[in-house]
C-alpha cells in the first residue's frame, strides 16, 4: 500500500472532516439552547446567534487554534498538559491522542470492500456540490431573466413612496427600483448595489398603506443586509449538502430574518392589520421568490407569521444579564480554540512529554557526557541495563538519542539542529535506586521516560509533536510460531548494527528498535505478553544501510560485502515474527529547541 492510497487518504481526511462537524454541531446546539432562552424577545437577537452557527461551518477551529500556537511561540509560558490532554479529547475525539511512541499506536484497518469504495466518497461529494450549485444557478437564471425583461423607473407611485419609506428606515442611498411583468413576488436582489424588483401588475391590487407596508419591508432587508448573509448560508449548504443539519438552520434564517423584519415594520408605527393584510395580497398575487438570497416578503411559515404579527405582545429587549450571556458565549467560541492552540504550542506542554506518566522526572545519580573519543569508523554502540537503570552509549548521535527515547524513528523527527546528526558523544548515566525500583513497577514505560529526562536536563530539548501518515509495519506471529525464550524480568538489550541481543526484553520494546533500524513505525500485532531472550543476526541491505547512515550510524564495511540474510528473513526464520507493510497515522516530533550539554560544541 502506497503512502498516497484511497485508506490512506481517507485516514487523513476523514477524522478533520469528522471534527469540524462535531465541533460545528456543538455550536449549532449552542445556538439553539441560546435562542430558546430568547424566545420571548425580539427575532432579531435569534437570526444573528443562528447565522453565528452557520458561519461557524466556515470557520474550522484549526485556524483558531492555530493562531493559539502563533501567540503561544511569540509569549511563551508553562501550561499543564493534564488540561491540555482533556480539552484535545473533547475538542477532537475522532483523532487518536497523542502517543509517547509509535509501538502503542493501534492501526485502523478497512475490509476490502470499504476500501474499494473509499475513492467515490470525494466524487460522490463534488456530484452533490455541483448538484446543488446548479440548482442555484438555475433559478438565478430566473432571476437575471425577470430582471433583464424589467425597466428602471425613476418617478411614479411606487419610486414615491420607496424614498418615503427609505428616509423612515434609515437607508441613505437609493435603492434602484425595477418594474416587471412578471408575477414574482416583490424581493430584493443583489448584495453590493441591491435593487428592488417589483412586479407592476400588483400596485393597482395595493392602496397606499398596504404599498409602503410592503416597501417598508423589501427596505428593512437592505439595512439588514441580509442578501449577503443569505448568500453566506448558500455557500455551507453548497459545501456541506450533505449534512441535514445545515439545511435545518437554512430554515431557521429564514424564519427569524422574516419574523425580524415584521417586528421592524410594526416598530416604524406599521399598523399590524394593514400590514396583514398587505402580506396577503402579495401571496394572492405572486408565486413565490425563487432563491433565498432574494428577500421578498413572503418567505418562512406564513400563519407562524400571521399570529406573530396579529398579537400585541410586549417584545422584550435584551437586559443585561442576557447580553452578558450572549457575549460570553461568542468570547469562548472563539477563545477556547484559540487556548487549545496556546496549549498546545508551549514549551511547557512539550517539557512534559520528557516526564514519566506519574508527572515527576528520573533523577540521575551521575551523568557524564563527553564528545565521542572512538574512531571514526566504529559504528556506535548502546546499551540500556533495565534492572539498575544504567545507560551506556559509545558514538551517538543526538537525533538517534531522540529516536529511543520518544520511540520513533528517523522519518518522524524535524528540525533536529546542524550538528543533531553529526556530533557524536559519549554517555554514561545511572539512575537513583529508588526510580529504578518504581520503574520495575511500570514496565510498560520501559526506558524511554529516563531519557526524555536526560534529554531535557543535558541538551535542553523541547519538542512538540504533529500527526502524519507514514509508511509503517505490523509485527505479526509468523506461521510457524514464535521462537523467542520467555524469561522473567527485563534484562539487558544489546544492539549493533546487523543485530540485536536480548536477555529478557518486551516485543513492543523490540518493535521499537525494528523500527529505528528501517525508518518506519512498527505496531506490535503479536499479541505476545512478558519478556524473551533471543539473538537476532541479519545483514542491513542498501536501504537499511542508507538509513543507519542518514541516523548518523556507521556502517562496517563487512556489512555492504555480506550475503547473509535480510532483517525480514532473519526475523522470520531465526525469531518466527513477520512484518508486513501498512500506512499509519503517527506522531512526528518537531525539535523546538536543542543545546549541546555543558557547552561541549
Amino acid at each position: 500500500m502506497t503512502e498516497n492510497s484511497p485508506s490512506t487518504l481517507w485516514n487523513s481526511v476523514a477524522p478533520a472532516v469528522a471534527n469540524h462537524l462535531w465541533q460545528s454541531t456543538l455550536v449549532a446546539v449552542w445556538a439553539g439552547i441560546l435562542t430558546l432562552v430568547l424566545r420571548q424577545h425580539h427575532a432579531r437577537a435569534r437570526y444573528w446567534i443562528w447565522l453565528a452557527a452557520s458561519l461557524k461551518f466556515l470557520v474550522p477551529f484549526s485556524l483558531l487554534v492555530a493562531l493559539g500556537r502563533f501567540l503561544a511561540w511569540s509569549h511563551p509560558a508553562a501550561s499543564p498538559a493534564g488540561l491540555y490532554s482533556t480539552v484535545e479529547e473533547i475538542a477532537k475525539p475522532f483523532v487518536r491522542a497523542a502517543l509517547p511512541g509509535v509501538a502503542h499506536v493501534t492501526p485502523t484497518v478497512a475490509s476490502s470492500s470499504w476500501t474499494q469504495a473509499l475513492p467515490a466518497l470525494p466524487v460522490l461529494w463534488f456530484v452533490g456540490f455541483v448538484a446543488v450549485v446548479l440548482l442555484w444557478i438555475i433559478r438565478w437564471r430566473r432571476i437575471f431573466a425577470a430582471l433583464k425583461s424589467a425597466h428602471l423607473v425613476s418617478q411614479g407611485r411606487e419610486i414615491g413612496a420607496l424614498r418615503r419609506v427609505e428616509r423612515l428606515g434609515g437607508v441613505r442611498r437609493p435603492i434602484a427600483l425595477f418594474l416587471s411583468r412578471g408575477s414574482l413576488e416583490p424581493g430584493i436582489f443583489g448584495v453590493a448595489r441591491p435593487a428592488l424588483l417589483w412586479p407592476e401588475a400588483i400596485s393597482p391590487r395595493l392602496n397606499d398603506a398596504h404599498l409602503e407596508a410592503i416597501l417598508a419591508h423589501e427596505v428593512l432587508h437592505v439595512r439588514r443586509r441580509d442578501n449577503l448573509c443569505a448568500a453566506i448560508h448558500m455557500l455551507v449548504e453548497a459545501v456541506f449538502w450533505f449534512y441535514p443539519l445545515v439545511w435545518w438552520l437554512g430554515a431557521r434564517l429564514v424564519d427569524e430574518r422574516e419574523r425580524a423584519c415584521d417586528e421592524e415594520v410594526l416598530q416604524l408605527g406599521g399598523d399590524r392589520q394593514v400590514y396583514a393584510e398587505s402580506i396577503l395580497k402579495v401571496c394572492e398575487f405572486c408565486l413565490g421568490s425563487p432563491l433565498p438570497c432574494v428577500s421578498g416578503v413572503t418567505g418562512a411559515d406564513l400563519k407562524k407569521r400571521m399570529v406573530h404579527i396579529m398579537n400585541d405582545r410586549i417584545l422584550h429587549n435584551l437586559g443585561l444579564a442576557r447580553k452578558f450571556l450572549l457575549t460570553s458565549a461568542a468570547t469562548l467560541a472563539i477563545a477556547i480554540p484559540v487556548a487549545m492552540g496556546v496549549l498546545t504550542a508551549t514549551p511547557g506542554r512539550a517539557q512534559s512529554e520528557n516526564a514519566n506518566s506519574n508527572g515527576s522526572a528520573p533523577v540521575y545519580t551521575s551523568v557524564s557526557i563527553k564528545l565521542s573519543e572512538s574512531v571514526e569508523a566504529q559504528p556506535p554502540k548502546m546499551m540500556v541495563n533495565l534492572n539498575d537503570g544504567a545507560f551506556v552509549a559509545r558514538g551517538i548521535t543526538l537525533q538517534r538519542l531522540i529516536q529511543l527515547a520518544y520511540h520513533v524513528q528517523d522519518a518522524q523527527v524535524a528540525g533536529s539542529p546542524d550538528w543533531g546528526n553529526t556530533a557524536k558523544f559519549d554517555i554514561d548515566a545511572k539512575l537513583d535506586p529508588s526510580v529504578v525500583a518504581a520503574m520495575h513497577k511500570q514496565m510498560a514505560e520501559h526506558n524511554s521516560g529516563n531519557l526524555k529526562a536526560l534529554l531535557a536536563d543535558q541538551f535542553k530539548l523541547v519538542v512538540h509533536s504533529e500527526r502524519q501518515t507514514l509508511p509503517a509495519y505490523d509485527l505479526v506471529v509468523g506461521s510457524g510460531g514464535p521462537k523467542l525464550q520467555a524469561v522473567d524480568g527485563i534484562r539487558i538489550l544489546h544492539t549493533e548494527p546487523g543485530q540485536l541481543i536480548s536477555q529478557g526484553t518486551p516485543i513492543d520494546l523490540f518493535a521499537v528498535q525494528l523500527s529505528m533500524r528501517l525508518g518506519r513505525p512498527i505496531v506490535d500485532k503479536t499479541g505476545l505478553k512478558g519478556s524473551y531472550a533471543f539473538s537476532l543476526h541479519w545483514v542491513p541491505d542498501p536501504n537499511e544501510q542508507e538509513h543507519m547512515k542518514a541516523a548518523g550510524e556507521l556502517v562496517p564495511e563487512s556489512a555492504a560485502e555480506s550475503n547473509g540474510p535480510s532483517l525480514f528473513t532473519a526475523l522470520e526464520e531465526q525469531l518466527g515474527l513477520k512484518l508486513e507493510p501498512h500506512t499509519e497515522p503517527v506522531q512526528v516530533l518537531v525539535i523546538d529547541h536543542a543545546e549541546s550539554p555543558s557547552g561541549i560544541l
